[in-house]
């Protein structure tokens, strides 16, 4: 009996040492973290007044479109900024901008004096003169040869402020209107002999269309200083010095990287002209 059991004994002690281990499990390797989300561009909110063709415009599905509205894009683009668009009536612009409704104005406002007490702006990036456009049955010789003629023109705009300092006093009727585009919906319905305005949107806006066949530009190119400033810029409130370099540094990136004259070309190339101007 002590022989069998120091057998059995023996048999289990080797089965031990035989036993194979099984390995441990291996764990599974870490799942990579999430990258964190980009930060998203910071909002430039860009007052326009969409009643300026080919400058600032709606397209059929109300969209805003235009010259201005492509800058404002670009420039937005170079400044890593995501441009918000608020329409404004064009002579409420400037209290708007400094009530803090929106950021800058990029709407064809023209830099002049009267304007620069009231609010900052960037180096110019158009300059176009306006003109004056009559029917074609008018003779123009000066501003006494249509003396009782009616003119109609943008509220608060620089045509305005030169309708009322030379026309006015000539005995020219001058009508302000609240957007330009009634302006000419008043002459198409014959309430109005002409207007002054700014030379490439009358053209593109007007004069190209069928409503301007039986009218044309008459007189010199209108660019005074004292009525029409020195090129449009935008505004901005005073005291934004850092924007205004980033947006002065913007404007000189477009035009230096060929993004200006694309613009340019795809709203004026018809027109054979820069309307960066002088």
């Amino acid at each position: 009996m002590k022989k069998l059991l120091l057998t059995l004994a023996a048999a289990s002690l080797l089965a031990a040492c035989g036993k194979k281990e099984e390995p441990a499990p291996v764990a599974a390797p870490a799942a990579p973290a999430a990258s964190a989300p980009a930060p998203e561009a910071a909002v430039l909110k860009v007052a326009i007044d969409p009643t300026y063709e080919p400058f600032t415009f709606k397209t059929a599905d109300g969209k805003p479109t235009g010259f201005d509205v492509d800058i404002a894009t670009a420039l937005c683009e170079q400044m890593k900024r995501k441009c918000e668009f608020v329409e404004q009536v064009w002579d409420s612009m400037i209290p708007g901008l400094n009530a803090k409704k929106y950021d800058v104005i990029i709407s064809s406002m023209s830099i002049t004096d009267d304007r620069l007490k009231e609010v900052d702006f960037t180096d110019k990036y158009y300059n176009t003169p306006s003109r004056i456009v009559l029917k074609k049955s008018v003779k123009f010789t000066d501003a006494a040869s249509i003396k009782g003629k009616k003119i109609g023109v943008l509220k608060g705009s620089t045509q305005e402020k030169y309708a009322m300092g030379d026309l006015k006093p000539a005995g020219v009727v001058v009508n302000s209107y609240e957007a330009q585009d009634q302006v000419y919906l008043d002459i198409k319905s014959g309430r109005l002999d002409g207007t002054v305005a700014d030379f490439m949107e009358v053209t593109g806006g007007f004069l190209s269309k069928p409503e301007g066949t039986n009218y044309t530009l008459v007189g010199p190119d209108l660019k005074d200083p004292k009525y029409f400033g020195y090129g449009a810029g935008i505004a901005l409130r005073k005291g934004e010095d850092k924007l205004k370099g980033e947006l002065n540094e913007a404007i000189k990136a477009i035009r230096a990287n060929g993004s200006y004259k694309t613009l340019n070309d795809k709203y004026f190339a018809k027109y054979n002209i820069d309307v960066y101007g002088e």
